[in-house]
């Protein structure tokens, strides 16, 4: 259960929530252009575009979850279970791990018109990381300030699909959801005019009677539409401190308190953590489920042509600022 959300002010920001009952050692990690990725089919590339995301990292190799490069360019991955399907290396293609999708393509595109560019001829493959970590089920999603694309690799192949709303979440594919948003296509902010009677007799008894009908579930397809809904009636100002923060206010709207959600073993799905990168400025925020407090690591002095990963351990102090 993950929700990604796309948001547009003065600068364009992208993120997510990881949703799970439980978190893989992670942190936020810094590729420099020069760090060598070594690819299973293409081998090492020393030469590509920065990377700032979160991670798991094993092996001095970054297991992004979400991330974005020094072009603006960002990408996260999402549980797709049961829907995605990896092949084997097919010559003639260019063949990618799953597991590298994200820092392949970060590295190499500086806008969604180059990333579709490079769909055309890819192909992920279910190789393993190592033994004990095997592929991820997942699709993506891929965004700049001008457009977003989601990416899933089905049993009919590799599908690139337009996301106008700029929102992705899980099951089911995606031209479902979209279909699904379709059927609440009369939601709005607006309030709802009365038209039951015409004597007068009843009026509004609340604000927000526009909305009504909107999904409040956790279910992937009711966070498609919240979120979208949320997201696109969002309003702040430009600054980074508004932007940021309003930010943060949509994906809480679709944020997964621990103990709402139980899975089959009694432990409970919960949103672990919220990312909020500014792609145009190069700043990863986060917040932990621990902590109300956001934390950021910024691509801004770090040194580009470096050949190590820069590594920020995962933070969630909890903070109350006393005022007596």
């Amino acid at each position: 259960m993950c929700t990604a959300a796309t948001y547009k002010t003065k600068d364009f920001y992208f993120g997510r929530t990881l949703d799970f009952e439980f978190l893989y050692p992670c942190e936020v990690v810094y590729a420099p252009r020069n760090y060598p990725f070594d690819f299973r089919f293409s081998g090492r590339d020393c030469e590509h575009y920065a990377i700032l995301g979160m991670a798991f990292v094993k092996n001095d190799y970054p297991l992004y979850f979400d991330a974005v490069n020094d072009m603006g360019l960002c990408m996260a991955g999402l549980n797709f279970v049961g829907n995605a399907v990896y092949r084997e290396k097919i010559e003639g293609k260019v063949n990618v791990a799953s597991f590298e999708f994200i820092p392949y393509i970060l590295g190499k595109c500086k806008n969604v018109i180059e990333t579709k560019a490079v769909l055309e001829n890819l192909n992920i493959t279910d190789t393993a990381f190592e033994e004990g970590l095997p592929p991820s089920q997942l699709h993506w999603i891929i965004a700049d300030k001008d457009t977003a694309i989601t990416v899933e690799s089905v049993k009919e192949g590799l599908r690139v699909y337009e996301n106008e709303v700029g929102v992705l979440t899980n099951n089911p594919p995606f031209p479902i959801h979209l279909q699904n948003l379709e059927r609440n296509n009369s939601l709005t902010p607006v309030q709802a005019e009365v038209t039951f009677d015409t004597d007068g007799e009843f009026s509004s008894y609340s604000r927000g009677t526009g909305a009504v009908g909107l999904p409040g579930d956790y279910t992937s397809q009711s966070r498609f539409v919240r979120a979208a809904f949320v997201a696109r009636n969002s309003h702040s100002g430009e600054s980074e401190e508004e932007s940021v923060n309003q930010f943060f206010h949509i994906m809480n709207s679709v944020s997964v308190p621990e103990g709402c959600c139980r899975v089959e073993n009694g432990d409970f799905d919960k949103t672990l953590y919220i990312s909020c990168m500014n792609a145009q400025k190069g700043i990863y925020y986060y917040k932990a489920y621990e902590s109300q407090q956001i934390f950021g690591v910024y691509m801004e002095g770090e040194n580009p042509l470096c050949e190590t990963l820069k590594r920020y351990n995962y933070r969630k102090d909890f903070c109350v600022t006393r005022q007596n």
